[in-house]
């Protein structure tokens, strides 16, 4: 389909739900009660995006306190740690200190899945959900998922993994592992699109003080050369994809944070750093940021990736207001100069509630967005 309208991930979280995610974590709620609750979130999550005409859906992740964090729930030998746990075991204790004084956000609120243990699923990570999401729309289906380079920096806090790896790497190859082992049962269950987030690429080439580190990294030990991290960014991708290029769309989010509205945090620069990286992966479409000033230049990744899909960041989901469809028709113009309608996808920047008690939008402030890029790509389409 020419500009197929999608979201990346995340949607605003209810009263209710945070209460009940609270409560889950706490264990005064079941699982099935919670699901009880989450199930409603996710049907009216997916009625705001038919009615908008969305082309390909996502659950708005609304059962994962976070985009990475829900792995806790799902994978044996991992522990949920807050960042305010996590200050008494990192090694760079004054480092941490001064990056949580800049995140503007309460170092309780964000949580980290730390491995303590051998790394094995317990369950499926985001087939359930798929097949509930399946259950209750005709429309094709996104699932998302953390990557593998996120994963294998977050995870990693020395003092409670090297006991049981050794060395990261080590722990790596069982995230590759597992990621494949989803892939596989994804693939079984049909899915359109998974989408790898890996938002931490930015912060390896455009944050080389602690006052510009995100949380994602907060827990790394050492810091390689960038172009080495890159590299095995690229090389834990394509382990994880080896064999599903032909069974699943696959896709990847980078992104410059998504935890504050205030822009002064979070991390500017292009993309230019990431070209090379991006050109190894063996991935079909990549869903990038371009409604912020700080994700430079569309011509960067045009020149680059014109063979490849883009999903064109083209409203901002930080801001009040909704864009309006002639400026994303704009931005799709310009993207045309280096790939073809069937090539765009149109998209959020990132999601609207990455972190469920970091929600960086309302619910029907979302839908309003949603509501110009479909008009956008109706327009877009007529022409």
């Amino acid at each position: 389909m020419d500009f197929t309208v999608t979201q990346v991930g995340s949607w605003p979280r209810s009263e209710e739900l945070l209460a009940a995610l609270r409560e889950k974590r706490m264990g005064r709620l079941s699982r099935e009660d919670f699901d009880t609750i989450a199930d409603r979130e996710i049907l009216r999550c997916l009625r705001h995006q038919e009615e908008a005409g969305v082309d390909l859906v996502v659950d708005g992740e609304l059962r994962r306190d976070n985009f990475y964090s829900f792995l806790a729930d799902k994978v044996e030998g991992t522990k949920l740690m807050s960042l305010a746990e996590m200050l008494d075991t990192v090694e760079d204790k004054a480092a941490f200190e001064e990056m949580l004084e800049t995140l503007d956000a309460p170092a309780f609120a964000i949580r980290n899945p730390t491995c303590v243990g051998k790394l094995n699923r317990r369950e499926s990570l985001a087939v359930d959900d798929l097949r509930f999401v399946r259950r209750h729309t005709d429309k094709p289906v996104k699932v998302t998922l953390p990557g593998p380079y996120l994963l294998t920096r977050a995870m990693w806090v020395t003092a409670h993994t090297k006991e049981v790896y050794g060395d990261k790497p080590v722990m790596a190859e069982d995230v590759v592992r597992i990621l494949r082992e989803e892939l596989a049962d994804l693939a079984a269950e049909g899915a359109d699109f998974v989408q790898f987030d890996e938002p931490v690429l930015t912060e390896v080439v455009h944050s080389g003080d602690s006052k510009k580190r995100t949380f994602m990294c907060a827990t790394l030990a050492t810091r390689r050369d960038p172009g080495e991290e890159l590299a095995y960014a690229s090389e834990l991708m394509n382990r994880v994809v080896a064999g599903f290029e032909d069974k699943l769309r696959l896709g990847i989010h980078v992104c410059r944070g998504n935890w504050s509205k205030r822009e002064d945090v979070l991390i500017t620069g292009d993309y230019q750093p990431l070209v090379d990286c991006f050109r190894r992966m063996n991935l079909h479409q990549y869903v990038l940021e371009y409604a912020t000033p700080r994700a430079g230049e569309l011509e960067v990744i045009g020149r680059a990736l014109g063979d490849r899909e883009i999903g064109l960041g083209c409203i901002n989901p930080r801001t009040d207001e909704a864009e309006t469809p002639e400026s994303i028709v704009e931005r799709a113009t310009e993207a045309m100069a280096w790939w073809q309608p069937s090539q765009i996808a149109l998209n959020p920047d990132c999601g609207f509630g990455c972190f469920a008690n970091r929600c960086v939008n309302e619910e029907a402030i979302a839908v309003e967005k949603l509501r110009s890029m479909t008009e956008a790509a109706r327009r877009l389409r007529a022409g």
